[in-house]
């Protein structure tokens, strides 16, 4: 496909990423809290005239600025776009009724999606009109929750938890419906460290073709907790990939928890196995004593750097602590670089528990 065609349809934005991933490696944007922490935004910004006179308190729910503060959210969108970003998240993180039920919004959730798809939307189509041989795309940004199906809510009782599978799925259902209908190019579940909470996101969009909507590409992306190599459920790098294999999704790769030094031999050994796109979009290293991150756009950049020229990846961003700044530096960097080659493996039966299966 010639990607200096204007793609105004969904279906011909999606025929674009796929071409543009093929010809080179993409870049996600960077971390959204870090900048908004920045703004320094007080309790009325988070509030606006809707929530007014809502009985709980709302500053530090980041989400909500897509309805109170959408001016923000623009700017956050073009300024990444701007440092070279191919691809925006959209501000929704949280924007599901689960985890808006500790600010007491969860009538407002299919509001908040919509609003975040649709800024996105925006952006992404005035870049993408200014330079159409560089179109941009919008990811629907699906978090991991704050409740977790595989593992415990009480260390005396192995099989409490706090959340049922089909609440999970109902939440994730109406988040992705609200994200499509807003007008997303691909889902984005991202930050998973419960792989069967990402499960459920899985069915949840999948299903939504059973209403007739357009199926979306599915980018995963896990996290890896620890020098451990395993996620905080407890798997391995490979039993996450043959858990999550079966959706066909565009991309799988991890984001968060560590820094590009720590992060590269989990994403080596997903470049082995998957075969699939392979994304990464680390933190601006470890977090210090003060909770900030210190490592300079230049330093990550250089990491990354080195993983294109090794062939490890497709697509780059960042998450904790990274800036456009960082953004740009990781643009410069892989400019030019080849994308990884998915390697081909002889078929088999693979399982996975906690550890990976693999029977020839």
């Amino acid at each position: 496909m010639n990607t200096q065609r204007a793609t105004h349809s969904r279906s011909g934005r999606i025929e674009a990423l796929k071409a543009a991933a093929r010809e080179r490696i993409l870049v996600l944007d960077g971390s959204w809290g870090v900048m908004i922490q920045r703004r320094g935004l007080s309790e009325e910004d988070f509030r606006g005239e809707r929530f007014a006179d809502h009985p709980m308190t709302l500053k530090g729910d980041n989400d909500l600025l897509c309805l109170t503060r959408p001016d923000i959210v623009t700017e956050l969108h073009d300024a990444y776009f701007e440092a070279g970003a191919d691809i925006a998240e959209t501000n929704t993180f949280n924007a599901t009724t689960l985890s808006q039920s500790d600010y007491g919004l969860e009538s407002a959730v299919v509001d908040l999606n919509l609003a975040a798809a649709a800024l996105a939307r925006e952006s992404a189509d005035r870049w993408t009109a200014a330079n159409p041989a560089r179109p941009r795309f919008v990811a629907g940004a699906i978090g991991p929750l704050s409740r977790t199906l595989s593992m415990s809510s009480d260390v005396n009782d192995p099989g409490a938890r706090q959340v049922t599978y089909e609440a999970v799925y109902d939440a994730y259902r109406q988040q992705a419906r609200a994200l499509h209908q807003g007008g997303v190019d691909l889902f984005l579940v991202e930050t998973v460290f419960d792989t069967l909470n990402a499960k459920a996101a899985i069915k949840a969009i999948l299903d939504l073709e059973d209403e007739g909507l357009e199926p979306l590409p599915i980018w995963i992306s896990g996290t890896i907790t620890d020098r451990s190599g395993r996620t905080l459920s407890g798997q391995t790098v490979e039993a996450f990939w043959n858990s999550i294999r079966h959706a066909r999704p565009f991309a799988v790769g991890f984001n968060c928890a560590l820094g590009a030094d720590l992060m590269r031999p989990h994403v080596a050994e997903l470049s082995r196995l998957a075969g699939t796109l392979v994304a990464a979009y680390p933190n601006a290293g470890l977090p210090n004593a003060f909770g900030q991150y210190d490592e300079e756009p230049e330093d990550t950049a250089a990491h990354l750097e080195e993983w294109a020229k090794s062939g490890l990846v497709n697509i780059l961003g960042g998450c904790c602590g990274t800036t456009p700044q960082h953004i740009a530096a990781i643009a410069r960097a892989v400019s030019g670089k080849k994308p990884r080659q998915q390697p081909e493996r002889p078929p088999a039966m693979r399982l996975s528990g906690l550890e990976a299966f693999e029977l020839a």
